[in-house]
């Protein structure tokens, strides 16, 4: 594999040198939410493989050209999983896109999104160079981690060659429940639920249903579905798969879709359209065909932002304008790790 990364590391020095600007690709399975101008690809689907996984020390290494699905499998072999519960978005996702688009599922309420469980990564920056942060055990770990930046940056600061990642065993036991609500007694009850000792690893609010998902070991699962009731749903797991992977119908409306993230206490946010309300009410999914400045204030004066996600103008992410001061503080990032801004111009679309 080392000959791939050397491949790799020579074109962008050259692009460096020329400054040709390039397009990291792995398995494009997110295409439609990032898709760069570039004048050249670099694709890291080559570059794959697990590096180093002790089930007992609960750290996998992996290339970033690795297949989620190849690396979950893995780890499902070992009563494992990656916690945060990466949606997929195609058969060809990989690790290193994962990342860099740094989403989650519907277990990032309960246990932390994808940034929380990285503990180093290796990257190679606009110059070429070979760089390692952070470590491969969590002891190791500790102050601020410049490895977790890579996590959400979109490919923007460098391309991503290897992660090692915090995993967790699967949980024994898993149920679903779900009652009929409005949308403001859904996200008052889940909020109120958030504040007790109880196994939520999972919530949605759609379509006039409130669905939660327990999570632990069967004694522990068992009381609390007897303690808060509501109706089992045998489909359980197939529900949340589908909220994951964006597959459920409530996805397919034909209008822009945006990710509004906000207080988790906020009440109905108001807007026209439908909405899929996720994380106990911190995540709110909104179909509509508002303009995008209204969207931006509406997150804004519930303590969020918002993004578009698909539909609409996709060429660059957009989301909610960044001040001043943060701006200037991720453009003077980038100009470190990629001076002659190379890897994937115009994302994040601050920058």
């Amino acid at each position: 594999m080392e000959h791939v990364l050397a491949e790799m590391q020579e074109k962008i020095r050259h692009a460096h040198a020329v400054g040709m600007s390039l397009r990291i690709v792995g398995g494009e399975s997110k295409a439609f939410w990032v898709c760069p101008d570039a004048q050249e690809i670099l694709t890291v689907s080559g570059y794959s493989g697990i590096v180093d996984y002790e089930p007992s020390e609960l750290v996998v290494t992996v290339r970033a050209g690795t297949r989620l699905a190849e690396l979950e499998a893995l780890l499902s072999e070992n009563g494992q999983m990656l916690p945060f519960e990466p949606p997929h978005f195609g058969p060809h996702a990989t690790l290193g896109g994962t990342l860099a688009c740094g989403l989650s599922g519907p277990r990032r309420f309960a246990v932390g999104s994808a940034r929380d469980f990285v503990l180093g990564v290796r990257i190679l920056d606009g110059l070429g160079n070979d760089l390692s942060f952070g470590g491969r055990v969590i002891k190791n770990v500790a102050g601020f981690d410049v490895s977790r930046l890579m996590v959400g940056s979109l490919g923007s600061l460098g391309l991503m060659t290897e992660a090692s990642l915090k995993v967790l065993p699967k949980p024994v036991c898993e149920i679903t429940l779900e009652w009929p609500l409005s949308e403001s007694e859904a996200i008052g009850l889940t909020n109120r639920w958030a504040g007790m000792p109880l196994p939520v690893s999972a919530t949605s609010f759609e379509g006039g249903r409130l669905r939660v998902r327990l999570s632990g070991s069967e004694a522990g699962v068992m009381s609390a579905a007897s303690k808060l009731g509501g109706d089992k749903v045998d489909s359980g797991e197939e529900w949340w798969r589908s909220l994951r992977e964006q597959t459920a119908p409530w996805f397919h409306t034909g209008k822009p879709l945006w990710r509004l993230s906000v207080n988790s206490c906020s009440p109905p946010l108001g807007l026209s359209g439908s909405v899929l309300v996720e994380w106990g009410g911190a995540l709110r999914w909104v179909a509509s065909d508002h303009l995008p400045a209204q969207l931006y204030k509406t997150a804004q004066d519930h303590g969020g932002h918002a993004q578009l996600f698909r539909g609409g103008d996709t060429a660059h992410p957009k989301g909610s304008p960044l001040p001043p001061v943060l701006r200037k503080i991720n453009r003077k990032i980038k100009q470190q790790f990629d001076p002659k801004s190379i890897f994937n111009p115009g994302i994040p679309s601050w920058l």
